[in-house]
């Protein structure tokens, strides 16, 4: 009888030791939503696409989506994923993992709009000033000077994670979510050094979209969700898009550091720009 109350007694302490640790969580979450929530907007975009493929011919069409932005300036400097403003590359590298003639699938993206939406319903025309490839990164500007400076996300303060530490992620819901701002839990599964440091999140669905800043839980930007991606057969055929282990792509944390040196590159606002042909040098 004894040992079952002190097997009872331990188990009840494991019990508020975790739900202490998890209270911990929330709360430092919630301290690093207020502070950074109106540096992460919603951008949409309007993107013309033509593709091609063996058999089916050329097509055309356009579309307009909602896309996560960093502003990481007061100036509104924003960064997003490049997989998402230019979504071509990104496809045509897991068509090129599936059967042969999917590999010859060709897509082009040319984006004919973007706009920054601001939290008070402001719209904000905006165009991209430069790119890098390498890093999935795309930035944009608001075409005119803001009539105050933007909150941002301050990337000289960045932060480092371990392997299963526990980072907060920012994003921006949809329309139907009314564009509320939302936070979540995100865990790091795995760190990869080379060619450059990148974070790996573990595979749990949340609300976490590419764009997304993710911040360690002593509110230290880490880096920027973006997707990776090599050209690369994967042998899952097309339902590996669906469920299935995609492995010439992923989902990363880009981090704070290498955004912060791409963005040195951005032409200053007022400059005049190569608008979308401007890529980032290595």
């Amino acid at each position: 009888m004894r040992n079952v109350k002190s097997w009872s007694l331990a188990a009840a302490f494991i019990c508020c030791a975790a739900g202490v640790k998890a209270d911990d969580i929330a709360e430092k979450g919630r301290a690093i939503l207020t502070k950074n929530q109106h540096a992460v907007v919603t951008v949409e975009l309007v993107l013309k696409s033509k593709f091609s493929m063996p058999g089916a011919g050329g097509q055309s069409s356009e579309s307009r989506t909602d896309a996560t932005g960093t502003i990481i300036d007061p100036s509104g400097l924003t960064v997003l994923s490049l997989s998402v403003t230019d979504p071509g590359q990104l496809i045509q590298n897991i068509m090129a993992g599936m059967s042969d003639e999917d590999s010859k699938f060709k897509m082009d993206t040319e984006l004919s709009d973007i706009k920054m939406l601001l939290d008070d319903g402001t719209e904000i025309p905006a165009e991209v000033v430069l790119r890098d490839k390498d890093l999935d990164l795309a930035f944009i500007r608001p075409k005119s000077k803001l009539a105050t400076p933007s909150n941002a996300v301050d990337l000289s303060q960045a932060g480092k994670a371990e392997v299963l530490d526990q980072v907060i992620a920012l994003n921006r819901l949809g329309n139907p979510a009314g564009r509320a701002y939302a936070a979540s839990v995100e865990r790091i599964s795995a760190i990869v050094q080379r060619p450059r440091l990148f974070y790996v999140p573990d595979s749990a669905m949340t609300t976490t979209k590419l764009g997304s800043p993710a911040f360690t839980l002593d509110g230290k930007p880490l880096g920027i969700f973006v997707m990776r991606s090599l050209k690369g057969k994967s042998g899952g055929g097309i339902m590996s898009m669906f469920g299935g282990q995609q492995e010439n792509a992923t989902s990363i944390i880009v981090t704070a550091d290498s955004v912060a040196k791409v963005a040195k590159q951005a032409p200053a606002a007022g400059e005049e720009k190569a608008a979308e042909k401007k890529d980032a040098t290595k």
